[in-house]
């Protein structure tokens, strides 16, 4: 079952721009950075709330670190702006296998690291109504870390 909206996904030019506008507009802080590798991106994670789950939402701020990363490449065709939308569940495997089972196409054969040790996996937009789909199981809040 989905339980949050996890994040939404934002594609940056300029990580430390962005979240300057972030914090001086909305008040968000940054709660997580990182770089991943396999991706291709520097990240910030933004706390928004927490929820009724134990999770949390945030606004996902994503900087290419490479220019052939999937992030370089989305920007180079859409400029900066929404990149994709997050659900956070209990068990990413079971709710890729169930919404795989209804036709729609999930990315990743098994789900992979995200951000703050979250196992991750992602829905083809073209399934989803154009909206790249990101899947989300949270690691124990022991496992995260704060940079």
């Amino acid at each position: 079952m989905l339980t949050r909206i996890d994040h939404i996904g934002i594609a940056c030019f300029d990580l430390d721009t962005t979240a300057e506008f972030y914090r001086a507009t909305y008040g968000f802080e940054v709660f997580h950075t990182e770089v991943n590798e396999e991706q291709g991106v520097r990240e910030a994670m933004l706390r928004i709330n927490g929820t009724d789950d134990g999770g949390s939402s945030y606004i996902q701020l994503l900087e290419p670190v490479r220019p052939d990363s999937t992030v370089a490449k989305w920007l180079d065709k859409n400029g900066e702006g929404v990149h994709h939308i997050a659900f956070g569940t209990a068990d990413v495997d079971a709710e890729a296998a169930a919404i795989g089972e209804k036709g729609v196409r999930v990315l990743y054969e098994e789900p992979r690291r995200g951000s703050m040790d979250s196992r991750i996996t992602f829905l083809h937009p073209k399934d989803c109504h154009g909206v790249l789909t990101e899947l989300v199981t949270s690691a124990s809040p022991s496992a995260t870390t704060d940079h």
